[in-house]
């Protein structure tokens, strides 16, 4: 009985919020109005789900090695991921191995600016999403704070421009040590294959990711400026307005 009191809530709540989503949509004079309300919003959601796929991908580094056991050895910030060829009652079986990399390894100096790089880019990331609810939420008042609509929306486009840029910069430094400069990212010594048998280095799909996920960035925050810039545009207009109004009355 209490979990179909539950479930009777739970299904309650969804047109409760429906309900309120269309009295938001409501308060705008269009459907343009809204979409363009929300596209900074929305951009700054998409980003943060992508620094959260890019942090947590496997694919940061491929190496593949001239060996019979382990060919190839794909990276992630904290894990490595291979296939081990093993012999089993005579039968050679492929295995899936997972690996963390911890303080065994000899840890390169730009995997470390990597990791510390992503996860501060995605901590940032909720405070944007927050001030930029905020500043639409006070779009909805019928008497809108116009100042605090452009210090919610100066904030949101500082962060997420700094979030970008550690994400650009973790992407670009680690595809730029890792193919075209010398890493001193080492395996431990138990690791079923050695450095030394590496063959070749592989292109991944962290950096054209980690550039798109830049230029998203970029359109947000363009976004917020736009916003900005017709928030300033909106207030002086009704200010000339207001001291037109002063001055015929007087």
């Amino acid at each position: 009985m209490d979990h179909l009191t539950l479930d009777t809530r739970r299904f309650l709540c969804i047109p409760a919020l429906t309900l309120y989503l269309f009295n938001i949509i409501l308060k705008f004079n269009s459907w343009k109005e809204f979409i363009y309300k929300l596209s900074g919003l929305l951009i700054s959601l998409s980003v943060f789900v992508f620094e959260i796929l890019i942090a947590s991908s496997l694919c940061w580094r491929l190496w593949e090695f001239d060996n019979n056991v382990v060919q190839f050895v794909s990276f992630g910030l904290w894990e490595v991921y291979y296939s081990q060829h093993v012999n089993i009652s005579g039968t050679l079986t492929t295995i899936l191995v997972h690996t963390p990399i911890d303080s065994t390894w000899n840890i390169s100096t730009e995997f470390l600016y990597a990791q510390n790089l992503m996860v501060w880019a995605i901590l940032m990331m909720p405070l944007v999403l927050v001030f930029s609810a905020m500043a639409i939420k006070i779009s909805c008042k019928k008497h809108p704070f116009v100042e605090m609509q452009i210090y919610c929306y100066k904030i949101s486009s500082l962060i997420l421009s700094v979030s970008s840029v550690f994400t650009f910069v973790s992407v670009t430094w680690n595809h730029y040590v890792d193919l075209y400069g010398q890493t001193t990212l080492d395996f431990p010594p138990d690791f079923p294959v050695k450095k030394e048998a590496l063959q070749s280095k592989h292109l991944t799909a962290v950096l054209p990711l980690g550039l798109l996920l830049s230029i998203m960035s970029l359109f947000g925050v363009m976004m917020f400026v736009s916003e900005i810039s017709y928030l300033k545009l909106q207030s002086s207009v009704k200010a000339n307005c207001a001291s037109k109004t002063a001055l015929i009355k007087i």
